[in-house]
C-alpha cells in the first residue's frame, strides 16, 4: 500500500513509461560511448605508427655527407620516425624528379644530398670558400597541414640535425687536424658542415587549418540533417504529402536540396577563403573548392532525406551522431596513423572529399581523382533515385495515416450514436426519451 501511494502519479500513466526512460537511457550512453571508443581507437598508440610515412632519400653526392645522412636515418630508425626509402640517382635524375615524386603523393617528404656536397665541404674546411648547401628537403605543407608538419617536417629538421652530429663522429678527428682554423670561413664550415634547404610545396601556415579536415567535415552533414528536418516539419504542417503528388513532392524537394547545397557550399566556402590569411589560393580554387562541397553537401541531404522517411523520428538522433563520427574519423588523420581497419573509410564521401581538397590547394599535387571522384559520384546516383522513392513511400504512409485517422473518426462517431441510442431507449428497448430527444437522434433512411 505504501510503495501504490508514493508512486501514486506513475499509476496514472501508461505502464511502458519507466521502461521506455530505462531503455532511452542505457541507448543514449551506449551511443555515445560506441561512437566515442571508435573515434579514440582511430588515435590509439598513433605516434608508434609514423613509420607508416615514406620519406625518399637520392644520394647525387656519393661522399661524406650522403653516407653521414644514412648512417643517421639507422640512429634514428624506428616505429616513432618515418620510413626513408632510399633510392638511386637514377630513378630520379634531377631534384625535380624528387618534388613531382612527394606532388604526387608517391611519398610524404624527401630528402636528397646534392651533388659535389662533399667536395665543396672539403674545399670549404681547406681554403675557407664558402659553404654552400649540401642537403634539400622536400614536402607538402598542404597535405594534412598539422600531420605534415608535425610529423614529417619535425623529422626531417631531426634527420639534417642527426647528420650533423653524425659526421662529427665519422670525420671530426681527421678534419680538425687538417683545417686551418686561422681563416674565419674554415671554422664558420666546420662547425656548421651541413646546411640544408627547404622546399614546401605549398605552405599552409594559416590558423584555421587545423578545421578544415575536422569541424569542417562535420559541418556540412549537421547542416543538411537541420534542413531535412525543416523541410519535413513543412510538408507535414502544410499537407504537402497528401494534396501534392508524390512526383511533385520529388521534384520539388529535388530542387530545393540542389538550391539549399549549392548556396550553403558557397558560403562555407566563403568563409574559408575569408580566414585564410596569407594562405595563396586563386579564384579557380575558390570555384573547385565550392563544387566539391556541394557534392559533399548534395550527398548528405540525401542521406538524411532517405533515412528520414524510413526511421521514426526518435531514433534519427543514433544515425545523426553515428554519421558524424564515422565521416570525420575518416578524415581528421591520414590512414598511415591508424590502425589498418579504419582504411575502410575510403568509402565514405566526407574521406574523399578531403581528398579532392588537398589537391585543389595544393595547386594539383596528391591527385587522387581517380579513386574519389567514383566513391563519392557512386553515393549521389544512388542516392537521387533512392530519395524519389523514400518521397513515393513518405507520401503514400501520410496518405494511408489520413485515410486511418478519417476511419477512427467515423468509428468514434458511430459508437457516440450508439451510446446516445442506448441512453434513451434502455437495455431493454423501452421507450424513455422525449420528443426533443426525439428530433436529436440521426435520422437513417431506408429506401
Amino acid at each position: 500500500i505504501q510503495l501504490h501511494a508514493r508512486m501514486g502519479p506513475f499509476t496514472r500513466m501508461k505502464s511502458g513509461f519507466l521502461p521506455a526512460i530505462i531503455v532511452t537511457f542505457v541507448l543514449l550512453q551506449l551511443l555515445f560511448l560506441l561512437n566515442m571508443c571508435y573515434l579514440h581507437a582511430t588515435q590509439y598508440r598513433s605516434l608508434t605508427r609514423s613509420h607508416n610515412f615514406k620519406v625518399l632519400y637520392v644520394d647525387y653526392d656519393g661522399g661524406v655527407i650522403g653516407k653521414s645522412v644514412s648512417d643517421a636515418y639507422q640512429d634514428l630508425r624506428g616505429d616513432s620516425f618515418p620510413t626513408l626509402h632510399e633510392v638511386t640517382p637514377s630513378k630520379y635524375p634531377q631534384p625535380s624528379d624528387i618534388r613531382d615524386a612527394v606532388c604526387r603523393g608517391e611519398y610524404w617528404g624527401a630528402i636528397y644530398a646534392k651533388s659535389d656536397g662533399s667536395v665543396n665541404l672539403t674545399s670549404a674546411l681547406e681554403s675557407g670558400a664558402s659553404t654552400p648547401t649540401s642537403l634539400a628537403y622536400v614536402w607538402n605543407g598542404a597535405r594534412y597541414p598539422v600531420f605534415s608538419q608535425s610529423v614529417v617536417y619535425s623529422n626531417l629538421l631531426k634527420l639534417i640535425q642527426t647528420t650533423r652530429s653524425t659526421y662529427y663522429d665519422n670525420n671530426g678527428s681527421s678534419v680538425a687536424t687538417t683545417a686551418n682554423f686561422s681563416i674565419p670561413a674554415t671554422l664558420k664550415a666546420f662547425t656548421d658542415p651541413i646546411q640544408a634547404e627547404q622546399l614546401n610545396i605549398k605552405e599552409t601556415e594559416e590558423g584555421t587549418r587545423v578545421f578544415y579536415n575536422t569541424i569542417s567535415m562535420a559541418m556540412p552533414i549537421v547542416q543538411q540533417f537541420f534542413y531535412m528536418l525543416a523541410l519535413n516539419g513543412i510538408g507535414s504542417v502544410f499537407d504537402a504529402f497528401t494534396k501534392l503528388s508524390w512526383k511533385t513532392n520529388a521534384l520539388l524537394r529535388l530542387t530545393v536540396s540542389i538550391l539549399y547545397t549549392f548556396v550553403g557550399a558557397l558560403c562555407m566556402t566563403g568563409y574559408i577563403w575569408a580566414y585564410r590569411e596569407t594562405w595563396h589560393q586563386t579564384g579557380s580554387h575558390f570555384a573547385l573548392t565550392w563544387m566539391i562541397l556541394w557534392l559533399l553537401m548534395h550527398i548528405n541531404i540525401l542521406f538524411f532525406d532517405i533515412t528520414t522517411a524510413f526511421v521514426e523520428i526518435q531514433w534519427m538522433p543514433y544515425i545523426v551522431l553515428t554519421w558524424v563520427i564515422l565521416n570525420v574519423a575518416s578524415t581528421i588523420t591520414p590512414f598511415e596513423m591508424s590502425p589498418a581497419f579504419f582504411r575502410w573509410g575510403y568509402a565514405l564521401p566526407s574521406h574523399e572529399a578531403y581528398q579532392v581538397l588537398m589537391q585543389i590547394w595544393s595547386g594539383g599535387c596528391h591527385n587522387r581523382l581517380y579513386q574519389a571522384l567514383p566513391i563519392m559520384f557512386s553515393w549521389w546516383i544512388i542516392g537521387v533515385p533512392t530519395s524519389v522513392f523514400a518521397m513515393y513511400y513518405r507520401c503514400r504512409k501520410a496518405v494511408a495515416e489520413v485515410e486511418l485517422s478519417d476511419c477512427e473518426i467515423q468509428e468514434k462517431n458511430v459508437a457516440t450514436e450508439n451510446q446516445t441510442v442506448t441512453e434513451i431507449h434502455g437495455s431493454d428497448g423501452e421507450w424513455r426519451g422525449n420528443e426533443d430527444e426525439v428530433q436529436a437522434l440521426p435520422v437513417q433512411r431506408f429506401d
